[in-house]
């Protein structure tokens, strides 16, 4: 038996004899008992002041604990109100039953009014559903619940939040939904960042998966071309322009340069072509080609030109910029039904890291943005996801390439700068070119000479080349203008040949890329036997590429794939003068 039923005990042991006591009062008055001795009187009178002092005690030890209570409480309601987080209470109907400051605070609203309130209220029409499901499993099965959702602020604009609740009890029992909230914005926000880096990062990979794989189908394009441009040109000059064949001839070549055209413009997309770029102003250099491009998009299209003030140099190949001037201005055309406007503007812009962090090799600083614009039938994000896929296109068979925005793509990459484009069916495009700002010294410009007459020569070629169909097409091309040629399919059976000639060996004109050895070592290990001798390489790709991969030094001597008669009689001469 505890103290507080030992406790118990003796109050009642003194109340009934108390009570007897007062029985004996009640009948024969206010008197002394005259049946009771005065020791019972003592002690009954004892008990009592005893027992008056114990419950003075409790009393005080009541208050005490009452006090320390309200303290507790006032600690707790403290607590409750000043959380970092948010406390709501919810009741099975989905009413609000108590909130706190923090809450309140986070809605914009008085706590008041949010009492007896539904708390679907504030929580934003797309997410209401999800709420209203979870808060009911938590009423059915108590199992604990967690889910993100939008709030509305008392403002009407929204913000992400994180809740957490479980069931809880009232005094009759009664179950509540009891939630902590808290402000998620932030992290949503760098999760939606990381999810678009991501994005970003997978579809730079497979621009450059695709650009490794167009760049590898020009190159074996270019070889078939090169036979096919050789040879036509050889048959033309044995053809007279008065015969039905010469015609012919020349379609066939016509094409061919057409479809090296679209090789040029693999590799480009490739960030393979080769270039030649120069400091411009690209206020001048644009200027300078809007009566072209007007012309280009027909007279129903408006061309508004509009440049930036005081805009900084950038480095480009002009050509490059014409064509990609050009593809964007026909893209536009192409998505405008009828009658509409195309604006093309110029300005300065400094990009911090978190805007160049997608664009691989790319530093935060200083750019130059060119923009070209329209009002046409706009993309959805499917399509614009893929608009500079080579060969992707949303024309009809055989009204486009598919080129032209991959090629433009392949330009800004190749002069170091990015694309990003902004587009919504029924409203348009925008194209956002972004090119570095160039800060070193201003190249003068380079007076370009005039073309040189076809000449031959006596001296001897070592041509080099592992495709037969080339390797003939070359040979018949030099020995026809006085070259003497020693041909050569393998860089093995061009070190035997250069073993067993006895005589002066002046030119070595070798594919870059070949089984066996490649075009850089086979010259390296010529020289060695003949110091005197140059050396002139050629390739599917381009000589920027080769350079980069360490098979040629930079440089003239190069010639890319496919070559006409004229290139090739003019590089050799070039080389042998030099």
């Amino acid at each position: 038996m505890d103290n507080r039923e030992h406790q118990e005990n003796d109050t009642d042991d003194l109340r009934r004899r108390a009570e007897a006591m007062a029985r004996i009062l009640a009948t024969k008055g206010k008197g002394y008992p005259k049946d009771m001795s005065p020791e019972e009187t003592w002690y009954l009178v004892h008990d009592l002041q005893v027992h008056q002092i114990e419950l003075e005690m409790q009393n005080e030890e009541l208050r005490r604990a009452h006090a320390e209570l309200e303290i507790m409480q006032s600690r707790y309601f403290e607590l409750f109100d000043v959380a970092p987080v948010g406390y709501v209470v919810i009741d099975g109907t989905g009413l609000v039953t108590e909130v706190n400051l923090t809450t309140a605070a986070l809605l914009g609203f008085q706590r008041a009014e949010m009492a007896a309130q539904p708390f679907t209220k504030y929580i934003a029409r797309q997410d209401q559903d999800n709420y209203y499901f979870q808060r009911k499993r938590l009423f059915e099965t108590g199992t604990p619940i967690t889910l993100d959702l939008r709030l509305l602020k008392v403002d009407g604009t929204s913000f992400w939040a994180h809740m957490e609740a479980t069931v809880a009890r009232s005094g009759d029992g009664t179950p509540l939904c009891r939630a902590v909230l808290s402000d998620i914005t932030e992290r949503k926000r760098f999760e939606s960042e990381q999810d678009k880096l991501r994005a970003q990062l997978a579809h730079s990979q497979k621009m450059e998966s695709v650009g490794r794989l167009a760049g590898g189908v020009a190159h074996d394009f270019n070889n078939m071309l090169a036979v096919i441009i050789g040879n036509t040109e050889l048959a033309l000059q044995q053809v007279g322009p008065d015969q039905p064949l010469h015609a012919y001839l020349l379609e066939v070549l016509n094409a061919a340069r057409r479809s090296a055209d679209v090789s040029r413009q693999l590799l480009n997309f490739a960030s393979r072509q080769d270039i030649h770029p120069e400091v411009l102003d690209l206020n001048a250099a644009v200027g300078g080609t809007i009566t072209m491009l007007q012309r280009l998009i027909g007279e129903n299209i408006h061309l508004r030109w509009t440049p930036g003030p005081d805009l900084w140099p950038v480095r480009m190949d002009p050509s490059q910029l014409d064509q990609v001037l050009a593809n964007l201005c026909i893209n536009a055309r192409t998505a405008i039904a009828d009658v509409g406007e195309v604006c093309i503007e110029t300005g300065n812009t400094t990009l911090d890291e978190s805007r160049v962090r997608s664009q691989p090799g790319l530093q935060a600083g200083d750019f130059v943005r060119l923009v070209v614009s329209d009002n046409g039938s706009g993309m959805d994000d499917a399509t614009a996801s893929r608009v500079f896929e080579p060969f992707f296109t949303t024309q009809d068979v055989g009204k486009g390439t598919g080129l032209g925005l991959a090629s433009v793509h392949g330009s800004i990459t190749q002069s170091g700068g990015f694309i990003d484009l902004d587009s919504k069916p029924g409203r348009g495009t925008t194209f956002f070119i972004y090119l570095p700002r160039y800060v070193g010294a201003v190249e003068p410009a380079v007076a370009h000479a005039l073309p040189a007459p076809l000449v031959g020569g006596h001296e001897t070629v070592l041509v080099v080349e592992d495709e037969p169909a080339i390797l003939e097409m070359t040979t018949s091309m030099l020995e026809r203008h006085g070259y003497r040629v020693l041909a050569a399919g393998a860089p093995e059976a061009a070190l035997r040949v250069a073993a067993e000639h006895t005589e002066p060996i002046h030119l070595l004109m070798t594919d870059v890329i070949m089984p066996g050895m490649n075009g850089r070592d086979l010259a390296a290990a010529l020289k060695t036997m003949r110091p005197q001798m140059k050396c002139l390489f050629m390739s599917g790709f381009s000589a920027d590429v080769v350079s980069r991969h360490g098979e040629t030094e930079p440089g003239r001597l190069f010639l890319q794939k496919p070559f006409s008669h004229e290139e090739l009689l003019t590089r050799v001469r070039e080389v042998l003068v030099d």
